[in-house]
């Protein structure tokens, strides 16, 4: 990757002003503008950048995983193709390696002269999570050469490595969260804390949440163990409470949430005839999910449609009478572009927060674990959880939920339970606001159908894939292809099928 890149743009805003001679500085101090760049400053745009690089690549990856199809037919992402000569698909590398990137450590570095180690805790834990994300995206990536000065040529490193990181990193994050000396303090902690207000419980229990992924994502090998996920689910978030967003002021398109309407970036996806089918009825025995009218909105007909990938919106009529026109992710007919009577729904509305994760997705962590384990009480309790706790998110009336829980859509014993049940509803609890997750559920299953009923691949996938799906994105053109490709080379990343090479995690 290009050196350039680990010149942040966070530290160049702010070491740009204080690079004055120190004359200057002395004689013309300022309280009000820090001539150090301190945690409390830097933790929100790394927050906002956390955020960029899921909700950017998303728009891709919803495609790959079936939680939208395009208007138009054969789009690349919809035939699990990629984007030559393009940085689409690369905004969880440039984030982690850039946005992110070296400003932990200047946090890091910080807080260490303050003994602030609830700023240093939070750093690693932020960096744990970052490496988990990039590494589950991408494959191989370049780890112990990251960010090393005066380099412009980096080598790649196996995905185990990083696993292994992740962990050290999350256990070093836990030894300085559980600090109570020096400068420890919730308030101060709080000012650069935009998600827990310096909460450091919720961070502990953010760090368990990283490592029951990292954890659980090697469930194809001999050497996972489901008993240690469990602990980790049971040590991580313990409710809807702790669920992590990354906040949004919403009153433009530089604050708003990257799915809502103000910044208008979906409005080419419709929701996809496979996620339709888990809340209308189709596979759970025909009850429909009260779910349904939250996420999803009807045709002016009062219809709910979907599309097929790669086939396109056959009702996308320009006619503002089309009946059969399927609304937006936000619930407006498409015909309606102004962004100013469109309010949006569900997590597609612009204060909504961006959340990395969910009390949800921990419980179907839980679940899948106790089944592999073969305690099928506790996945059946930990499956129930899992649901209830995504309808109370979605805001579902109570008596809807509990008749929803009491149907035939909800397995009744705990002898009845299937692995497909649980990860259908933990597909529709991470719905878009968990994509780049799923995508990793659905690889560690091989894209089966028989795990995600009514899953199907395009007719035909992009040309390049020879017969394919993807099972990895190749890495940021511009840093990687254009700087770095005989490193890559090694690895196969310059053949045209690179991105349909399955990664260590998902390998026996």
């Amino acid at each position: 990757m290009k050196n350039k890149l680990f010149i942040t743009s966070i530290l160049a805003g702010m070491l740009l002003t204080f690079s004055a001679c120190d004359d200057y500085l002395d004689i013309n101090f300022d309280p009000s503008n820090p001539q150090v760049a301190e945690g409390f400053a830097i933790l929100p745009p790394v927050f906002s950048q956390m955020a960029r690089g899921e909700s950017f690549d998303m728009r891709f990856i919803g495609d790959y995983v079936q939680n939208w199809g395009r208007t138009t037919s054969n789009y690349a992402a919809d035939l699990h193709g990629y984007f030559p000569g393009s940085d689409n698909m690369g905004d969880i590398w440039r984030s982690h390696y850039w946005s992110i990137g070296k400003n932990l450590d200047v946090v890091i570095a910080e807080a260490e002269k303050k003994e602030q180690w609830d700023y240093i805790g939070v750093s690693l834990a932020i960096r744990a999570w970052s490496w988990q994300t990039t590494t589950d995206y991408h494959g191989e990536i370049i780890l112990k050469q990251a960010w090393e000065p005066n380099r412009y040529v980096f080598e790649y490193d196996t995905q185990e490595e990083v696993y292994e990181e992740v962990r050290r990193l999350c256990n070093e994050a836990l030894e300085y969260l559980n600090r109570t000396d020096g400068g420890v303090n919730q308030a101060s902690l709080a000012r650069g804390d935009l998600v827990y207000k310096g909460d450091r419980a919720k961070w502990i229990k953010f760090v368990y949440a990283v490592l029951a992924r990292n954890a659980h994502h090697i469930s194809n090998k001999s050497s996972y163990d489901a008993a240690k996920v469990i602990e980790y689910c049971d040590k991580a978030l313990a409710s809807n409470a702790d669920n992590f967003g990354v906040p949004h002021a919403g009153t433009s398109s530089t604050d708003g949430n990257f799915y809502g309407p103000t910044r208008s970036n979906l409005g080419t996806m419709r929701p996809t005839n496979f996620f339709l089918n888990l809340l209308n009825g189709t596979v759970f025995n025909g009850v429909q999910d009260p779910r349904l009218p939250l996420l999803l909105t009807a045709s002016p007909d009062g219809v709910y449609r979907g599309v097929d990938p790669g086939k396109g919106d056959p009702t996308n009529t320009t006619a503002n009478n089309a009946t059969t026109r399927i609304p937006t992710l936000w619930g407006n007919s498409p015909s309606i572009t102004n962004v100013a009577q469109i309010s949006g729904k569900y997590i597609f509305k612009d204060k909504e927060p961006h959340y990395i994760f969910t009390y949800s997705e921990i419980q179907f962590m839980k679940a899948e674990a106790a089944f592999k384990k073969g305690d099928k009480a506790l996945a059946y309790d930990a499956f129930k959880k899992g649901i209830i706790a995504h309808m109370d998110f979605a805001k579902v009336a109570a008596a809807d939920r509990d008749a929803y829980m009491a149907s035939a859509a909800v397995p009744q014993t705990a002898d009845a339970l299937t692995i497909s049940d649980i990860m259908l509803q933990k597909y529709i609890a991470m719905w878009v606001l968990g994509g780049i997750e799923t995508w990793v559920d659905m690889r560690r299953y091989d894209y089966s159908s028989s795990v995600y009923k009514g899953f199907a691949f395009p007719t035909a996938l992009y040309i390049d894939n020879n017969g394919k799906p993807a099972y990895r994105v190749r890495p940021r053109y511009n840093s990687e292809y254009v700087w770095n490709l005989e490193s890559l080379a090694k690895l196969g990343g310059d053949k045209a099928d690179y991105h349909t090479v399955k990664p260590w995690f998902m390998l026996p």
